[in-house]
């Protein structure tokens, strides 16, 4: 197994990036999408975040309101903490699994992580960081998500910097322009991708936190 970190602040387009390796061939681990699949009506997150929160946070018909979540725990500090102390360690788990599901493979297997700085991995085979103007970021949440400019702009600037991803990158994607820019760029990572070594017994294992100053 090959392992790789993929990591792109909020806006970047690390999802399209992400999409375009797994059509190459790469294994996907994503740990937004183990999230949504684990909030699902009925599991054990679900009940959690509900005793947590309030049943408020559900629809009418069990499935999570994640800007209601959002709204609850979006600058407030115990909330949120509360939030990371039920997800993460099932997150964290599920992925665990899954990536022991490919150890013996020689698959590329990418862990498509938005906090890899502030959550680092051990013993990855390289590092991916999608990165963009801030502005541009800005520019496509207000655009694609319906955010307010201040919104959004108080999102990005609660997420590691610009600087400190590219920090722990071996090869970075720079998704500012077009389509066809990026697929370019995806395909000639792709290719490096293949020719790393393979992973150690023990490598994507989560290691202490970044502090981020």
């Amino acid at each position: 197994m090959i392992l790789v970190g993929l990591t792109g602040g909020i806006g970047s387009g690390k999802s399209t990036v992400s999409q375009m390796l797994l059509e190459h061939g790469a294994i996907i681990v994503d740990a937004d999408a183990v999230a949504r699949e684990l909030q699902q009506p009925g599991t054990e997150v679900s009940r959690l975040m509900a005793e947590a929160f309030g049943d408020e946070i559900c629809n009418d018909d069990g499935s999570l309101n994640r800007q209601a979540v959002a709204d609850k725990v979006f600058g407030n500090a115990d909330a949120l903490k509360t939030l990371n102390g039920i997800v993460h360690p099932a997150i964290g788990r599920e992925m665990n699994r899954r990536i022991e599901e490919q150890r013996s493979t020689n698959n590329v297997v990418v862990l498509d992580i938005p906090l890899l700085f502030e959550n680092p991995r051990e013993g990855l085979c390289g590092v991916i960081v999608v990165d963009v103007p801030v502005e541009v970021a800005v520019n496509r949440l207000v655009s694609a998500r319906g955010m307010t400019i201040a919104d959004a702009e108080a999102r990005v600037s609660r997420q590691a910097s610009r600087e400190d991803r590219r920090s722990i990158a071996d090869r970075v994607i720079d998704n500012s322009k077009d389509v066809e820019f990026l697929r370019q760029q995806v395909e000639e990572v792709w290719t490096w991708m293949q020719q790393l070594p393979a992973a150690a017994p023990d490598a994507g294992k989560q290691i202490r936190p970044n502090v981020k100053k």
